[in-house]
């Protein structure tokens, strides 16, 4: 295949050197482009071109607006299979899954489309008598958009989409392993006729974009998705700035087995919420909690499931777990999987394999006999990774669900009405799942957890203009 030399967008022109290695975690001699890292004048220029579009991009009509996007939404979803190709490639997630999300993209920028032509406002009555109140909705200015490397399509889309929509200018930063996908999406949207400068590509260093966007005086709104470190980091420079900020960081999310559940369905959503997407999303299911009584079928049938499932190369059709996305993810899962082990776990799998082709194979690992207080069960491995908790009960199950610094996504498998419905209330999460994985949201519904797991406003839906757009109140006296 073509080795693509990338460059940054900046004010509508294709800037910089390509210098750094973007390869395929299923075959570590595929080099599937050649990635600039931005100085520090390329960032500058980056948000100052955003800065100078922004008047330009808030005048613009809701008409104007919804052309640009659905064009963009349109194009992307011409292309899902060679854009999902270019997924699979750059970042291992199977093919049918690439495929998939490229086709969320797709529909989230037509539903943002549409979302341009919802603007809506207030005219209401004032409590002084001839005064008239409106309340209407105006862009934030420029927002910084920062993602990481695991939904490399799907998750720019839901950040750029709306700030586009709701008037803003972006300065967009993707995750240095997944470069392909963030300029596929620039160059569409460049060719649906957003004018240059409302949309600039960078990139590089997620410190030193990070740390101009905060310095720069330019920038008024930073949205990110990536670990919790780094998540808190940026919330407290934004603050130090006066920088609107919103950041969606890791999960430990929960998955309750009780008694009564169906045993079928309870294995297929635990193996789609912990292994699908080779486990690396904030919203996977990593912690199983499994009451007493079905904790030894369950267990046994979640095993049998899991030996049936494929690991190889993303570009294979057959293939159900990708490769890790590259060799430090591959450590830190084996470092959590040989910690587990050393603190009384019992691991059943989780060993690199050897494939065809050279990659960052590792087998989907299950933990049993594990604590509440075990590492495995406090931090986040990003990886195909799950423990299982034996518990008593229900009132059990829930404590141990909510025992986390995490509130992102939980679930519950039971055909018990009012357990699951005490569960919905009770448990500490953004997103409750009843017989359903933790992992998948629709497209129109907001997105985001409690606790340390994100920061600020809701993202995705209707629910995005609060991050992306700001009131204003006027008065009128005639």
């Amino acid at each position: 295949m073509d080795t693509t030399q990338y460059r940054h967008l900046i004010a509508g022109r294709w800037e910089g050197e390509a210098g750094t290695q973007n390869i395929n975690p299923s075959d570590t001699t595929d080099i599937v482009g050649m990635t600039p890292s931005a100085t520090a004048e390329e960032i500058k220029a980056a948000i100052s071109a955003a800065d100078d579009a922004r008047e330009q991009w808030a005048q613009a009509t809701p008409q104007q607006r919804f052309e640009v996007l659905d064009r963009a939404g349109a194009e992307i979803l011409a292309r899902v299979a060679e854009l999902g190709t270019l997924l699979a490639r750059e970042e291992g997630k199977p093919i049918k899954e690439a495929i998939g999300e490229v086709t969320r993209a797709g529909q989230l920028f037509k539903f943002f489309a549409g979302e341009c032509l919802r603007l809506s406002g207030e005219i209401i009555p004032s409590v002084r008598p001839g005064m008239t109140v409106e309340i209407v909705r105006e862009p934030v200015g420029v927002v910084g958009v920062i993602t990481p490397w695991n939904f490399p399509i799907a998750i720019p889309a839901w950040k750029i989409a709306p700030a586009l929509a709701w008037g803003n200018t972006v300065v967009f930063k993707p995750a240095g392993n997944t470069p392909g996908c963030a300029w596929e999406l620039a160059n569409i949207l460049t060719r649906a006729g957003l004018p240059a400068g409302v949309l600039n590509l960078v990139y590089g260093s997620g410190s030193q974009v990070g740390a101009a966007m905060t310095e720069s005086g330019l920038v008024n709104a930073i949205s990110f998705t990536g670990s919790v470190g780094v998540g808190n980091s940026v919330a407290k420079a934004a603050a130090e700035h006066g920088i609107r900020v919103q950041t969606e960081m890791g999960g430990k999310n929960p998955m309750v087995i009780l008694d009564d559940a169906d045993l079928e369905l309870a294995v297929e959503v635990c193996i789609n919420g912990a292994y699908f997407s080779t486990g690396q999303r904030c919203t996977a299911s990593s912690r199983l909690i499994v009451t007493d009584g079905i904790h030894d079928e369950f267990v046994g049938a979640l095993e049998k499931r899991m030996r049936t499932l494929t690991v190889g190369n993303a570009l294979d059709p057959q293939t159900i777990i990708g490769p890790v996305v590259d060799q430090t993810q591959l450590d830190q899962d084996r470092h959590y999987i040989e910690l587990a082990a050393s603190e009384g776990g019992d691991v059943i799998g989780g060993e690199i394999l050897e494939r065809a082709t050279t990659g960052f194979y590792l087998s989907p690992a299950l933990v049993k006999s594990t604590t509440p207080d075990m590492t495995i069960n406090r931090e986040e491995v990003f990886g195909p990774v799950a423990s299982v908790i034996r518990v008593a009960d229900y009132e059990e199950a829930l404590s141990v669900a909510n025992d986390t610094a995490f509130g992102l996504s939980s679930g519950i498998c039971s055909t018990s009405l009012k357990l699951a419905s005490h569960f919905k209330r009770h448990a500490q999460a953004g997103m409750v799942m009843v017989n359903a994985p933790t992992a998948g949201v629709d497209y129109h519904v907001p997105f985001g957890g409690t606790k340390a797991s994100s920061y600020g406003a809701r993202e995705q839906g209707s629910y995005a203009k609060e991050f992306y757009s700001t009131t204003k109140t006027i008065y009128t006296n005639p």
